[in-house]
């Protein structure tokens, strides 16, 4: 009854990529597998990144890619500007559905990120949405966000968008 494998990703280990191999065998009636990724790398075309090709040599149905939100990891984590990110964001969603992919998308610490700056934050999932993926899935990485928070933002997001949204 699970809708969704998350097997993994392909370019950390070999081991992750023969179970991509292996995989395709499994007689499975209604669980989607999905391959793990990160957006393309910052000043880098989505069509020479070594890690989005590991994501489509997977050959899975689908693709979830985890993005960054919160602009200090941007600015300092990645290194990039904020467009720049908004760019890797995009070129991503938008090269795998082009090749067939239905994609989540892992918006990292988008809780932290949204109470801190509500307007990049919303831009960044604008960027997904408007490149083709198929759902949004608001992640709280650090576990912090109190329920009430989670529901209120969560509500905040889905008026706004207007799209299909999960949470991690």
């Amino acid at each position: 009854g699970f809708d969704y494998i998350e097997g993994g990703y392909p370019a950390s280990n070999p081991k992750d990529s023969e179970y991509f191999q292996r995989v395709r065998d499994l007689p499975l009636k209604h669980a989607r597998v999905a391959a793990f990724g990160m957006t393309r790398r910052g000043k880098m075309n989505v069509e020479d990144d070594p890690q989005v090709k590991m994501l489509l040599d997977a050959q899975t149905p689908a693709v979830t890619i985890v993005g960054k939100t919160w602009p200090l990891h941007v600015t300092e984590v990645f290194q990039v500007t904020l467009e720049e990110n908004l760019a890797m964001i995009s070129d991503t969603v938008s090269h795998l559905k082009k090749h067939g992919r239905e994609v989540l998308y892992d918006a990292e610490h988008f809780f932290d990120s949204y109470k801190d700056n509500p307007e990049y934050s919303l831009q960044t999932l604008r960027a997904a949405r408007d490149a083709g993926a198929d759902v949004l899935v608001l992640c709280d990485t650090n576990g912090g966000s109190l329920p009430e928070e989670i529901g209120r933002i969560t509500s905040e997001v889905i008026a706004d968008l207007k799209c299909p949204v999960g949470i991690h």
